[in-house]
C-alpha cells in the first residue's frame, strides 16, 4: 500500500484526514522497515516538525488498525509494533535486538478453499519466526529497540 492509497482508504472509511493523522502516516511510511512502536512514530513525527501527543498517536494507530489500514503486532515481552505491509509475509523477530524483518511467504493458503472445506472464514493472518538476526549472531547488534 502507498501513502496515497492509505489516505484514500481513510476517506472511504469516513475518517477525517487531519494534520495529525497525516503526520502519523508519513512517519509510518518513513519507518516501515522498522515496524515502529507508537513512541517511535511520535518521535519521527515530532522530528518532522509536527506536534502530537502520545495519546493522539495511540488513538490514530488504533483507528488505522481497526479499519484494516495497518497491522498492530502485539507481543508479551516487548512493546506493540505497527506495520503498513498488509501482504502475507512472515515476521522474523530477533530475540536479541527486537528487530522485525519481513520475509515473503513461500506458502500461501487458499482461503476460499479453506472456508469451503472447514466453514472457517479467515479475517487476518500473522506468522512469526523467532531467533537471532545476522547482526546479533555476529556480535554487532544494533541498539535494543
Amino acid at each position: 500500500m502507498t501513502k496515497g492509497t492509505m489516505i484514500e482508504r481513510l476517506r472511504e472509511k469516513g475518517l477525517k484526514i487531519t494534520p495529525q493523522r497525516l503526520a502519523i502516516i508519513d512517519a509510518l511510511f518513513e519507518m516501515r522497515q522498522l515496524h515502529p512502536t507508537a513512541s517511535q512514530v511520535l518521535r519521527k513525527a515530532e522530528g518532522n516538525g509536527k506536534h502530537l501527543s502520545l495519546s493522539t498517536t495511540y488513538a490514530a494507530l488504533h483507528e488505522f488498525t481497526r479499519h484494516g489500514l495497518i497491522k498492530t503486532l502485539e507481543f508479551d515481552q516487548m512493546e506493540n509494533r505497527h506495520e503498513v505491509g498488509l501482504d502475507e509475509h512472515v515476521n522474523l523477530i530477533c530475540e536479541g535486538c527486537g528487530k522485525i524483518i519481513d520475509y515473503p511467504l513461500a506458502l500461501s493458503v487458499d482461503k476460499a478453499k479453506l472456508t469451503e472445506t472447514t466453514g472457517f472464514l479467515v479475517h487476518k493472518t500473522r506468522m512469526e519466526y523467532y531467533g537471532c538476526c545476522r547482526e546479533c549472531l555476529l556480535g554487532i547488534s544494533p541498539r535494543k529497540l
